[in-house]
């Protein structure tokens, strides 16, 4: 399925919170799937459609939770999901039950959502920039062709390190898998996984040639982490 991925993780006095990243076509698909139990917040990389399209499916969420879900993004990309889901942000009064969110437009500066620390890490997919996300000892890099020095430095020190890592034929606005194990090569995270991946790239086969603590990602795939 496409690419995001969901933090889970205790919030003192509160209990269990979720953080999606994403909101992809499959997204119904995946909590049904794997058994979201809540969404509490939701951060976007970008507005393109494999990433944004699932947001209506987040009904539920709202009903269970009984208040609306904070989507948070960079401006840009918050203005394209307002104009894609305009029924969801407009005053008039609907026929019909509509998600409810929250707009949370962000820089590059970090920010806490419930007790985490969120770092947006500036990235390019192909000249049009984009956000990955830091948070603990983590971070979530997709999409990307190139990443920006200023965003290096703030890359130091990972456990896990997720990177865009689409084929091995050259592309435009993604990474290859070479230019990602040479990102895993210098920044040294503990493990690291590869994501938006294509069907050029046999898992089994894939896997052989990657060292040990690099991975491809696949769907249901779950890690623990420091935060």
């Amino acid at each position: 399925m496409r690419p995001s991925i969901l933090i889970r993780f205790e919030e003192t006095g509160f209990g269990e919170r979720a953080i999606l990243i994403d909101t992809t076509p499959d997204f119904r698909e995946q909590a049904l799937r794997f058994r979201i139990p809540r969404i509490d917040a939701i951060l976007f990389t970008h507005a393109h459609a494999d990433h944004i399209l699932g947001l209506d499916d987040v009904r539920p969420f709202n009903y269970r939770q009984k208040q609306a879900i904070p989507l948070y993004g960079s401006a840009t990309t918050l203005d394209a999901i307002a104009r894609v889901f305009c029924y969801a942000f407009e005053e008039a009064p609907q026929g019909t039950a509509i998600p409810r969110l929250n707009m949370n437009p962000i820089g590059n500066e970090s920010f806490e959502l419930f007790g985490l620390k969120i770092t947006p890490i500036p990235i390019l997919h192909g000249k049009a920039p984009i956000l990955g996300y830091r948070f603990g000892n983590c971070a979530y890099l997709t999409d990307h062709s190139e990443i920006p020095e200023s965003s290096m430095h703030q890359l130091q020190g990972l456990d896990i390190l997720f990177l865009d890592a689409l084929r091995h034929k050259p592309h435009p606005t993604h990474s290859t898998v070479k230019n990602s194990l040479a990102i895993v090569d210098r920044l040294k995270p503990k493990r690291a996984f590869f994501t938006h991946i294509c069907h050029d790239l046999g898992h089994e086969a894939t896997n052989a040639t990657l060292p040990r603590h690099v991975r491809l990602s696949h769907d249901g795939m779950k890690l623990e982490f420091e935060i």
